[in-house]
């Protein structure tokens, strides 16, 4: 997905990089990368952390130019609560839910930003069994596509039994290289009968997108190892959404207004009276979604709300995809599209006045459908983690916003994470 756009992408890491990771590596971890790199363990290292030297921790960190950004991670998350974060860890629990990684897509650009985000999920509670699988590396990718595409196959033939949760590491683009290696079908049914979540989003959307075409199994829109628990200060609200989706079995978030999508937009566009819908949530991102029309991987869902997010796609090239997917009949027996943010998407080059919301005005004329927008998930902070493939039922509000309560998809026992574990600076 990420090289689908270099012209653009390449320009908004260009102009975050060095921003927000120069905010961000001056805080938590580089005390934390000293210590590893002079042998100090995990213990040692948290009562020695406060007395190292934040100027010396942090010229280590300016001659390692291993971290990369890719489309999963912008805009990264701001760092507004980075006083609260530079504590050191206070508790973890035992980690018993039964975790496995998949790397789909890209590989991750940092050894460092890998192992702190595997030391924070097992301090939540979750028991990771392959991590080495970070480790993996052909070109861009995260391992050559045999190897990426064993993730899920080894689960689809009984080789490896399946987890309860399997957690994508990272997105940018490569998933859809590895679709007809994976035998989704039966990989579907193992994860309904083990009750198995996969959570990611970005590029994943290919593999929710797969499995519920052809396996009829949800998933959960989410953040993931890589792209957010990874970070240096992880985003506290991302990071409570990611555990209340993982064992709220009726979550339920409310949308007020349609800013995530367009400053210019009503939060509801409906040509008569919004009223209760219920169906089938499907989509992911708009990206990847438009690159499936027309394939067995893209579901048809009768009835469904279609849910699109996107990020630094300027509005002429959001509405080329989803001409796409009206032109393909995608949007035909749908009751409504849910918009979450389309982040970065900045100015038309021929004309300002074409923006995102003129896009969508013309998406709701087109299709004739309800078109809500606002829904805060996408490649933002503060994301609200949800069900994809689960049932929806969207309830318009009387203060002008609307409500997505869903149901039927598997999830955790809550007494089982230990969600702080997710931020602490270990």
């Amino acid at each position: 997905m990420g090289s689908k756009i270099p012209s653009i992408q390449q320009s908004i890491e260009d102009k975050n990089l060095q921003s927000n990771l120069a905010d961000e590596l001056n805080v938590g971890l580089n005390r934390r990368q000293f210590l590893r790199r002079i042998g100090v363990g995990a213990g040692a290292a948290a009562l020695a952390a406060q007395s190292i030297p934040h100027t010396l921790a942090a010229s280590l960190i300016e001659a390692d130019n291993s971290s990369q950004l890719t489309k999963d991670d912008l805009p990264t998350a701001l760092l507004d609560e980075r006083s609260a974060q530079t504590s050191l860890i206070t508790s973890c629990t035992t980690p018993t839910i039964e975790t496995r990684l998949f790397a789909s897509s890209n590989v991750g650009g940092s050894d460092e930003r890998n192992q702190l985000a595997l030391d924070r999920m097992s301090c939540a509670g979750f028991k990771i069994s392959n991590p080495d699988i970070t480790n993996r590396q052909y070109l861009r990718f995260a391992g050559t596509d045999s190897q990426r595409a064993s993730d899920f196959q080894n689960l689809a033939t009984g080789a490896i039994a399946a987890p309860k949760l399997l957690l994508g590491v990272r997105g940018g683009y490569g998933a859809m290289r590895i679709l007809p290696m994976v035998d989704w079908t039966t990989l579907g049914r193992i994860m309904k009968e083990r009750g198995t979540i996969l959570a990611g989003f970005s590029d994943v959307t290919a593999i929710q997108c797969a499995l519920l075409a052809k396996g009829s199994m949800s998933s959960l829109a989410a953040p993931m190892l890589y792209s957010e628990f990874g970070k240096t200060v992880p985003d506290k609200v991302s990071c409570r959404q990611f555990a209340e989706a993982l064992t709220n079995p009726n979550l339920t978030i409310t949308i007020q207004d349609a800013s995530l999508t367009s400053q210019q937009l009503p939060t509801i566009l409906t040509a008569g009276e919004s009223k209760v819908l219920t169906g089938t949530i499907w989509g992911g991102n708009l990206s990847v979604v438009s690159a499936l029309a027309g394939s067995e991987y893209l579901p048809r869902i009768e009835g469904g709300i279609v849910f699109l997010e996107d990020v630094g796609e300027q509005a002429y090239r959001i509405e080329r995809m989803l001409y796409d997917l009206y032109l393909a009949g995608v949007f035909k027996g749908q009751q409504a599209i849910v918009f979450g943010a389309l982040s970065g998407s900045g100015e038309d080059s021929y004309d300002k006045r074409y923006d995102v919301a003129t896009v969508i005005r013309q998406l709701h004329k087109l299709t004739g459908l309800p078109i809500y927008s606002g829904l805060r998930f996408g490649h933002i902070g503060k994301k609200h983690s949800f069900p994809l493939g689960a049932m929806c039922q969207l309830t318009p509000n009387t203060s002008g916003g609307y409500q997505l309560s869903f149901s039927d998809y598997p999830i955790i026992k809550a007494d089982a994470i230990h969600v702080e574990g997710l931020w602490q600076n270990m």
